[in-house]
């Protein structure tokens, strides 16, 4: 049974999953109090069908409004509790960080689930890391993603660098913007605490962060 509270924000998660992960940093980042529950899909609670009848994850439940996709999750929670913002003020700004996200989900996060389900590994190794190599040049003059502030981007890239080792993806040295921007996220008191038990399995250098 699904303990719902009935005042504040109960989250229902995977365990280790990159859409799941990445709206808890955003819950982390805003500091939400927020009852936490993971979630088995292979043997999920009985009530959550009726909560979510996609049957996927991750779940907001905000008292009676209940929320099932991640990007819808993390705008609402930007809305919900303003401060610090995590999207631009204007709307030109905020389109192009929508776009971004959407660009990340589509040709990055799909060649992650390929890699996690054994579709063509080495095909997807190989696109994403080509993938993140491209993207190099905008790491050099910000320190967070095109922007001076942390941003849903970053909420959004941060999951997927955190996985690289566990999916076999070793960045060159000609990348090291990405990798000095990884350890600045991942220094980030809100990406720890963000993390699941099994999420900090993935890399051996866990406690060196």
């Amino acid at each position: 049974m699904i303990q719902v509270k009935k005042s504040g924000l109960t989250f229902l998660s995977h365990s280790n999953d990159i859409y799941s992960h990445r709206t808890r940093i955003t819950l982390a980042e805003k500091n939400v109090n927020a009852e936490v529950e993971y979630i088995d899909l292979n043997n999920p609670p009985e009530d959550f069908y009726a909560l979510n009848p996609y049957h996927t994850l991750p779940v907001l439940v905000d008292r009676n409004l209940v929320l099932n996709q991640s990007n819808i999750i993390m705008e609402y929670l930007d809305e919900r509790f303003p401060h610090p913002p995590l999207l631009p003020v204007y709307p030109v700004a905020r389109a192009k960080t929508r776009l971004m996200i959407y660009r990340i989900e589509q040709d990055f996060y799909t060649l992650v689930k390929n890699i996690e389900c054994e579709e063509n590994v080495e095909q997807a190794r190989t696109e994403l890391k080509n993938q993140l190599l491209k993207l190099v040049p905008a790491f050099k003059e910000m320190p967070f993603f095109l922007s001076q502030d942390f941003s849903l981007v970053d909420c959004t890239l941060a999951a997927l660098l955190w996985r690289l080792p566990s999916l076999g993806i070793e960045l060159p040295e000609v990348a090291e913007e990405i990798t000095a921007y990884s350890e600045r996220l991942f220094s980030r008191e809100s990406f720890k605490t963000s993390l699941s038990e099994q999420e900090r399995e993935l890399r051996d250098d866990y406690h060196d962060i």
